[in-house]
């Protein structure tokens, strides 16, 4: 017994994956334990990421980035022109500690990627642009990361990868996910 074994009626995939594997061992250790679905979904929802973060590395590495600093050029680049924010307003879009802002923004800078400038606005805090360099470097990057995400969804169908896309939306609007920050 496993997850894959279709109730009456369905059809049953005609491939398994490690999740399927996963869950027959729990079926097998604790029958009492009817529906497996939630625990086979979420697993391939977590195996998911972390295998699209294994082939979404390469690209980022070609262009001289890792993911973290990949995300903060992105971040400023989606703002639009001037392609600036503040260190909190980086922390807010990135959903990561602001020392670990700080630290991509000092590798960031180091690279010649971004620049720290004073706000104009208050003496006392700073606003974070991309430079020149940094935003000719995020708009190549960005082309063949979209081109890898394309490649490694070839496996789906449109159809199917429009219906997942969906299913997940709602998923995370009813985890409370419904804006940046």
């Amino acid at each position: 017994m496993n997850d894959s074994a279709a109730p009456p009626g369905v059809e049953a995939p005609a491939e398994t994956d490690a999740v399927d594997q996963l869950t027959a061992q729990w079926a097998r250790e604790r029958p009492d334990l009817d529906d497996l679905t939630a625990m086979a979904l979420i697993g391939r929802i977590n195996r998911a990421s972390s295998l699209l973060l294994k082939r979404m590395k390469p690209v980022f590495t070609a262009h001289g980035l890792e993911n973290a600093e990949f995300d903060v050029l992105a971040t400023l680049r989606r703002a639009g022109a001037p392609h600036e924010l503040t260190p909190s307003e980086l922390v807010l879009s990135s959903m990561v500690t602001s020392g670990a802002v700080t630290n991509r923004l000092d590798r960031l800078e180091r690279k010649g990627l971004v620049e720290r400038r004073p706000d104009p606005g208050d003496r006392r805090a700073v606003r974070v642009r991309l430079t020149s360099p940094g935003l000719d470097l995020v708009d190549r990057t960005v082309m063949a990361h979209v081109a890898n995400e394309e490649r490694i969804l070839a496996a789906l169908p449109a159809a199917d990868q429009r219906l997942l896309s969906d299913a997940l939306r709602r998923l995370l609007v009813a985890l409370g996910d419904t804006r940046l920050g």
